[in-house]
């Protein structure tokens, strides 16, 4: 999955994947997380965020499932 490069203290990069619905971050320790069953709107609205991580804790994790990649 492509991503792009975001500004963040943790985040390094975001990817989506709109045929499945699934949101992909990669953090600066290197680790990859694939979340499930996120729409456009909450990947569109995670990028367009003040702060990715803040945004990334309050209504990504806990709310979708996820796998470590």
């Amino acid at each position: 999955m492509e991503r792009i490069s975001v500004s963040s203290s943790n985040i390094a990069s975001i990817g989506y994947d709109p045929d499945s619905l699934t949101l992909e971050i990669e953090f600066n320790n290197g680790s990859i997380y694939q979340y499930f069953d996120v729409s456009q709107r909450i990947y569109e609205d995670l990028i367009n965020s003040d702060s990715v991580g803040g945004f990334l804790a309050s209504n990504i994790k806990g709310s979708y499932r996820f796998s470590k990649v």
